[in-house]
Formats: structure tokens, C-alpha cells, sequence
């Protein structure tokens, strides 16, 4: 089914040079140093057709993509970057209707785009200390669309976790050591345990703590994920001398 664009959806508008806008359509104008463009115009358009601003530019009208709100969304801590949150969906089987408890949101990175793959019948339970952090990413969760699939708690999940029989924890906290009794209890059978630690030390505390519990869990692996782009020119095919290297080590563990 064909959708056509109506009052409150989210575009992408893309210019000329290739530079994205993400907005909300409305009444009013969007300005733009190519010139400006009336929303109203939107109605009724199909996404990939173009819209004129009025300085002659053609903008072409994108159906918004995860990335894109991940581009565009507002940022306060140091988010959990893509890379990683590939590994992370990969390697724990992450899949739609996931019922997932996550802990240190900070600006809801990851949060959408666990949302994004569970979908409007699995849920995200946030865990977060900090009232700031956790009204910045909800703020990013409601404006992204997924207030319908995503619940944050004021909690310290080192205290503990209300849920039971839920398909992952996720961690992104100091001492995730602290929380695998509370793991123990919440996790179905065959669900993950993923935590990401920037620090070695912390993936060793973690792993003598698995170790007094290895009766619950299978054998845990560690992995880091290093990204280099690759620069292609007409005279020179290479890698970039700069790339996306050490950012957290990520931590899987199965329970029995």
C-alpha cells in the first residue's frame, strides 16, 4: 500500500548536496539556506517525490530510516556508537517481539534502535539513575515514536530488577558485575546477558563474577568492534588514515 504523507508525520527532506533535514509535517514554512519550503505542500505526497523551495531547489521527500533519528536525535552522554550496536543485536539474537530490560540509557541511543527491531509487540524496560538522562531520552523516544514499545524506570538496577522472564539485559553501567544475581532471576532460559564496558578491568571483575555462577550460565565471550572506512578516489583506492577504533568492550553471556 502506497502511504501518503499527512499532518504529523516525520520527513526526510534531502538537498541538493546531499545534507538531510528531518522534520515534522505541519503548517508553517521550513527555512533552508537553499531557501524555504511550505509544509503544507506535503500533504498528500508520496515519499520519494520532490518538493521545490522557493529559490528553485528540488528536495527530494524520504521516508525517515532508524539512522536518521539517530543522526538528528538530541544528545547528552556519550552514546553506544552503531558498530556496537550491530554486534550487540547479532550476537544475542535480538528479534521482533523481544521483551528487553536495559540499563544506563543515557540519551536513548540504543534504546531506539533495540525499539526499531522489536517492534510494536516486544517492549524495552529502561533502568536509569540519573532524572536528567532519563527525561532527555525519553524526550528522544517520544519524538522518534516509540513511546508505544519503551517504559523507563528511575531505578538502580544494581538494587535489583522487577521483571521476570524477559528475552535480554543489556547493560551499559560501571559494575555490571553487580547486577548478574539480578540477572539470574530475570532472564528466561536461553535469554542474553550483554554487557558493554569501556575499561578491561571491568570485563575481569565481571567474568570472576560469572565464574560463581557458571552453573547458570554458558561460557561468556568477549568482543570489541574496530570500523575503518575505506577512502576510494579515482587515482587511489585505501584505507582512511583515521578510523572508529576502541570504543567499549561487549560482554555475552547465555543463561542455561
Amino acid at each position: 500500500m502506497i502511504k501518503m504523507i499527512k499532518q504529523g508525520d516525520k520527513v526526510v527532506l534531502l538537498d541538493p548536496r546531499g545534507k538531510r533535514y528531518l522534520i515534522t509535517v505541519k503548517e508553517g514554512e521550513f527555512h533552508t539556506d537553499l531557501g524555504k519550503i511550505s509544509l503544507s505542500e506535503l500533504l498528500g505526497k508520496e515519499f520519494g517525490t520532490f518538493i521545490e523551495s522557493h529559490k528553485g531547489y528540488q528536495f527530494r521527500v524520504l521516508k525517515p530510516r532508524i539512522v536518521d533519528y539517530i543522526d538528528k536525535m538530541k544528545r547528552g552522554p556519550q552514546i553506544i556508537h552503531p558498530k556496537d550496536v550491530a554486534q550487540i543485536v547479532a550476537f544475542a539474537g535480538i528479534s521482533p517481539g523481544d521483551v528487553i530490560v536495559e540499563a544506563g540509557i543515557g540519551s536513548g541511543a540504543l534504546t531506539l534502535f533495540l525499539a526499531n527491531i522489536v517492534g510494536p509487540h516486544g517492549k524495552i524496560i529502561g533502568y536509569e539513575v540519573r532524572e536528567d538522562f532519563a527525561k532527555l531520552a525519553w524526550r528522544n523516544i517520544e519524538w522518534a515514536g516509540f513511546a508505544d514499545r519503551v517504559e523507563i524506570k528511575l531505578k538502580n538496577i544494581y538494587e535489583g530488577i522487577d521483571e521476570e522472564n524477559v528475552d535480554h539485559v543489556i547493560l551499559d553501567l560501571p559494575q555490571p558485575e553487580n547486577v548478574v544475581e539480578h540477572t539470574i532471576r530475570a532472564l528466561k532460559p536461553g535469554g542474553f546477558f550483554v554487557a558493554y564496558t569501556p575499561c578491561i578491568t571491568q570485563v575481569g571483575r565481571l567474568y570472576r563474577k560469572l565464574r560463581e555462577h557458571k552453573e547458570h550460565f554458558t561460557r561468556p565471550k568477549t568482543i570489541e568492534c574496530l570500523v575503518r572506512e575505506q577512502e576510494v578516489k579515482e587515482e587511489c583506492i585505501r584505507p582512511r588514515t583515521t578510523m572508529l577504533a576502541h570504543t567499549g568492550y561487549i560482554t555475552f553471556v547465555r543463561k542455561r
